[in-house]
């Protein structure tokens, strides 16, 4: 093992630590791998701007792994999922999740399908679509999540009919949530706002939980 691999390891194990998620040995492979297969391929089709392995697992891996104690399934669309962030990470770490990686971008949705393919994934699904396009699955998905998709409120208007009627938002945000939580539709509420606390990153995360507002008040 080379030190540079051994820097990756030890970020992902105390990562993880952190925040308190523990992995098996198949799980820690995966994730592992995920890195290694990211930044393989982002050196040929410049998926993502984050350039070293080390730093791919504190602003991909960890960031995404921050948002799992939020996440209930059993069914979630990751929309505008990119080279398959937050999903895939949230798939490796539950293996009861059945999760849907939604992209437009060919070359993104390609890296999908290869790493869901390596790294043996039968609860991460792949599917090249425009958001307005896609069709959800009967009664809509108890969760949609989104990590670097538009605005706030293009992420609720776009994303609406995919949502099931009692369903949740849940939308991964930086410091300018503020600005755009002004902007909500009326139906909509605001049910939680929790503070992601990344390792080894400095910049404020957060993540808003949204639901229709005649459900909350049910």
């Amino acid at each position: 093992m080379t030190s540079d691999e051994q820097i990756v390891e030890a970020r992902l194990d105390g990562g993880l630590a952190a925040l308190n998620i523990g992995v098996d040995d198949e799980q820690r492979r995966r994730l592992l791998a995920l890195v290694g297969l990211l930044h393989k391929w982002n050196r040929a089709y410049n998926l993502t701007a984050v350039r070293t392995p080390e730093e791919m697992v504190t602003r991909h891996l960890l960031d995404s792994a921050a948002v799992l104690p939020f996440v209930r399934g059993p069914e979630l669309l990751d929309v505008g999922s990119g080279p398959g962030l937050p999903g895939l990470v949230l798939a490796i770490l539950e293996p009861s999740l059945s999760v849907t990686l939604l992209d437009s971008n060919g070359k993104k949705v390609r890296f999908q399908r290869q790493a869901v393919m390596e790294l043996g994934l039968g609860n991460a699904t792949p599917v090249q679509a425009r958001v307005e396009a896609f069709e959800p699955v009967a009664g809509g998905y108890a969760q949609v999540i989104s990590r670097a998709f538009s605005s706030l409120g293009d992420f609720i208007a776009l994303t609406a009919p995919l949502v099931a009627p009692d369903g949740e938002w849940l939308a991964m945000k930086g410091p300018a949530v503020d600005d755009e939580l002004a902007g909500l539709p009326e139906e909509i509420a605001v049910t939680a706002r929790h503070d992601l606390a990344v390792p080894y990153e400095d910049g404020r995360r957060q993540l808003v939980v949204l639901r229709h507002r005649d459900v909350t008040q049910a």
